[in-house]
């Protein structure tokens, strides 16, 4: 699946990565914004959302949040080029599989968050976004999403022995 990851993709998503990072602040609000709008009932399962009403606009464990998830799915696209492979330290795949189980994170849920991510993207670089960058940005999000069910599976497959 990797290797369907073209050097033409793996530009588009370094170069509008580049485009958007001095508006991650802006960027994460509307990205969980928009991951709520599509799934209201997932709310709860992030902690720094889970007692207030509205998406805090300056809450900065949002911010940090996002700003990881734009990052590593960025990341993780420039190595499938390099390596063939996501590549992410394995302590933080499988921290990430324990958290996903523990939060109760299912496969609907992956696709919420591209379609969110997806939106967020092109909001964020209007007229600069198109088919082949939106096609770029979802393998690479595609391949972080396996990568870290893969770990949930792991995850859950310790907690059953």
């Amino acid at each position: 699946m990797a290797a369907t990851f073209t050097e033409k993709q793996e530009a588009l998503v370094k170069e509008s990565w580049e485009l958007m990072k001095q508006n991650i602040p802006e960027l994460s609000v509307r990205f969980f914004t928009t991951v709520i709008e599509i799934a209201p009932q997932v709310k709860p399962m992030f902690s720094f959302l889970k007692d207030t009403d509205e998406i805090p606009q300056n809450n900065p464990k949002l911010k940090a949040h996002a700003m990881k998830v734009f990052k590593m799915t960025c990341e993780s696209a420039v190595q499938l080029r390099e390596k063939g492979e996501v590549v992410v330290p394995d302590s933080t795949l499988a921290y990430m599989g324990a958290v996903h189980v523990k939060k109760g994170v299912i496969d609907p849920h992956f696709e919420v968050v591209k379609e969110a991510l997806l939106r967020t993207l092109e909001s964020g670089l209007g007229d600069k976004w198109n088919e082949e960058m939106k096609g770029a940005w979802s393998e690479a999000y595609d391949q972080l999403a396996t990568a870290i069910k893969d770990e949930m599976k792991a995850e859950r497959a310790k907690a059953d022995a």
